[in-house]
């Protein structure tokens, strides 16, 4: 079922399972290929003691290399002696997994099986409990979502008005950013380079070479290259002719042709990638990577499935939770993702990005939060020479004082916000922000003279600071309030002139929206009924 635009709906995204569960197979792994060229797979099951395991269950997942093909996964337990046999298999890679109670599962990384071929494996349980599984040990679940489309619509819709659409906008590409950990790119003629090339000519079907210069050619930003040498790669992999590739081999390399496949304009195949990457290796990097890229693509509610599986592996990892808090308020849970970002500054205080997620979540919403000031005052406290920590949180106790009217009519609260906004200002004169927001304090005290002054101070800063300079929004807002700070002035000619270069901006600004929107795509997905078949 296609989804419709993401602001009808707010289901809650089922957390997944602590507890890895897999689908029968509902569909054969035999391919309807001649009998002839299947293969099958015999397993014989002990403990350390040599005694059959009896009754324990044997998960086999076949491996695609094709994105768009799903992991098919066969269950079967083991009888009396220990053994069990998989039969009418089709020729590939495949993982298998083997879990019994009171033992460690136990988990082959890879094994290929060829045309005809029978193989057996044997294999001795641990009788000790880990409680930690290795990265890689485990299938991943399957996601309650599937990503069937990608479209360039512009109207993506949205929990709320354009602005407030584009800083979730903002939020998501800021997100992406933590999982940049690419080197410097290399210059054009490295001797790694020529080295690797040299190599692939030796050995044109090598998976290692293949692998290694087209992960150096994407580093290098050559994204084109280094997709024909992956998907080479690839295709060694597929066709056996290398050793059996660990799964942390294959997951490497679905990651690297999701990297080729974003940077070449073709985010349905990435998606697809990333999600084979952190099947294969559910990883604290491949997860954040598949979840970044949903929420880049404007798809909130597998995003919080993905981070959300992230976030019990790696219960530590403060990215993890910036992606899910990122991923809620795309939704338009903005409780839920202030909680989340919240949790995510205090594991580290001292880190200023937390606070910037927490500022740009507060200024899409009237009224804000007790926790989120708090995080902010603290955020002044460890930085108070820090213009955009005094400026957030003048912003933050601005809006609190909604939460009881009483505070505005409090002078010293007025006089508070407007200390820290003249030392935001100190600190950075050029800060166009703060101006607005003093604007908006004298406007609010119907000092409009001063706020004219104020709004007017806002529209000619120019800072040099990225972080600091006007958004779009900002610069909209600014013309809509100094023109009505010019009407109760009564100069109405400049309050329809001011309203004039609001609506050209607001134009030119949706126009430009547009076209990064189209440049962006929005993901096309459905999600699957939380309630599964009895398996």
């Amino acid at each position: 079922m296609k989804v419709e635009e993401y602001n009808r709906r707010q289901r809650s995204t089922a957390r997944i399972a602590g507890t890895l569960v897999f689908l029968l197979a509902l569909t054969p792994l035999a391919r309807s290929q001649a009998a002839v060229d299947a293969a099958s797979l015999r397993v014989a099951v002990h403990d350390s003691s040599g005694k059959p395991a009896v009754d324990a269950t044997l998960y086999l997942q076949f491996q695609p290399f094709s994105a768009t093909k799903a992991a098919q996964t066969l269950s079967l337990r083991t009888d009396a002696q220990g053994n069990c046999s998989f039969s009418n298999l089709a020729p590939g890679a495949y993982a298998l997994r083997v879990e019994k109670a009171g033992y460690a599962a136990s988990t082959l990384t890879a094994l290929s099986l060829a045309a005809n071929e029978t193989r057996s494996v044997d294999i001795t349980l641990s009788a000790e409990k880990t409680t930690a599984p290795a990265v890689g040990a485990e299938f991943f679940d399957t996601p309650h979502f599937v990503v069937s489309g990608v479209t360039d619509t512009t109207s993506i819709g949205g929990h709320g008005s354009d602005a407030v659409v584009r800083s979730r906008e903002s939020l998501a590409k800021e997100t992406v950013a933590f999982g940049d950990t690419n080197p410097a790119p290399p210059t054009p003629e490295s001797t790694a380079e020529k080295r690797l090339r040299e190599k692939v000519e030796r050995e044109p079907t090598s998976f290692e070479a293949n692998r290694d210069l087209g992960k150096l050619l994407l580093a290098a930003g050559k994204p084109r290259d280094a997709l024909n040498y992956l998907e080479r790669a690839a295709k060694s992999a597929r066709d056996q002719t290398q050793p059996d590739q660990s799964l942390h081999d294959q997951a490497e390399l679905h990651h690297l042709l999701a990297s080729a496949e974003e940077q070449l304009g073709d985010p349905l195949d990435a998606v697809h990638e990333y999600q084979r990457a952190a099947e294969l290796d559910p990883s604290e990097g491949h997860l954040f990577d598949w979840g970044s890229e949903l929420l880049l693509h404007h798809a909130p509610e597998p995003a919080v499935e993905v981070f959300s599986k992230g976030n019990d592996l790696f219960p530590q990892s403060v990215r993890m939770l910036m992606g899910l808090g990122a991923a809620w308020f795309a939704s338009g849970s903005f409780d839920q993702a202030v909680g989340l970002i919240c949790r995510a500054s205090d594991r580290n205080p001292a880190d200023p990005v937390p606070y910037r997620f927490l500022a740009t979540m507060q200024s899409t919403q009237t009224l804000t939060s007790d926790a989120l000031v708090e995080r902010l005052r603290r955020f002044v406290t460890l930085y108070p020479e820090n213009a955009a920590a005094n400026y957030y949180l003048a912003v933050g106790l601005w809006k609190q004082r909604k939460n009881s009217p009483r505070i505005s009519e409090d002078a010293m609260f007025v006089a508070q916000v407007d200390s820290l906004l003249q030392t935001a200002l100190r600190l950075e004169p050029a800060f166009g922000a703060a101006y607005l927001q003093l604007g908006i304090l004298h406007a609010e005290e119907k000092d409009f003279s001063q706020a004219i002054t104020d709004y007017r101070q806002a529209l000619h800063a120019t800072s040099s600071i990225a972080d600091l300079k006007m958004t779009d929004v900002q610069i909209e807002e600014t013309h809509y309030r100094l023109a009505q700070a010019y009407r109760e002035m009564g100069e109405t000619d400049k309050a329809r002139t001011e309203l004039g270069l609001y609506d050209q901006i607001m134009k030119r600004s949706a126009e430009q929206t547009a076209r990064q929107r189209r440049e962006v795509g929005q993901f096309v997905y459905s999600l699957r009924d939380q309630a599964s078949p009895s398996h």
